[in-house]
């Protein structure tokens, strides 16, 4: 069973929880299921930054892809308890998932959707977050978080986005 607070979890966990996003300037994520953009060399960097990894995405996320992806251990979460798909983990909270988490390899990937990287915000304490120079048409967005709390450890400028590392500020004593 999972502790209330979130510093606690983190803890129990004894991995990261990291929130991996692409976000346009205008906070899009996507449009419907879809991304709204395709930017060549930027899914080759999600799958280095998560392979070996426990994936956690919605069940709108997992069926946009279509199927698990290689190399990952993919707990979809879902209110549906009667999904299921071949080859993945189904969580029905975001508790659920990090508590199966814990015992899977790697550290916890929050692959979306809005939703989900809502939910799993509380427990994280990383973003990597590819901002992509685009302001596109999109119905889905990337949550707020409290910029305070977080710091840029690191930058990797590209042509057409910048990735962008947050750590989450320790508490303050």
């Amino acid at each position: 069973m999972l502790s209330e607070s979130p510093d606690e979890q983190l803890t129990y966990l004894d991995k990261r929880v990291v929130l991996v996003v692409a976000v346009a300037d205008n906070g899009v994520i996507g449009n419907g299921p879809e991304i709204p953009w395709r930017i060549p060399g930027e899914q080759a960097e999600f799958k280095a930054l998560t392979m070996g990894h426990t994936l956690v995405m919605g069940r709108t996320t997992f069926e946009s892809i279509g199927r698990p992806l290689p190399g990952r251990t993919t707990i979809v979460l879902t209110r549906d308890p009667e999904w299921s798909f071949e080859g993945v983990l189904v969580a029905n909270t975001i508790e659920e998932a990090l508590a199966m988490a814990a015992g899977l390899p790697g550290d916890v990937m929050v692959a979306g959707g809005a939703q989900v990287y809502a939910a799993a915000l509380p427990y994280a304490d990383r973003q990597v977050i590819t901002r992509v120079r685009l302001t596109p048409e999109g119905d889905v967005h990337y949550p707020a978080y409290p910029a305070e709390e977080w710091t840029e450890t690191t930058r990797e400028p590209h042509e057409l986005y910048d990735r962008v590392f947050l750590e989450r500020r320790s508490a303050q004593v």
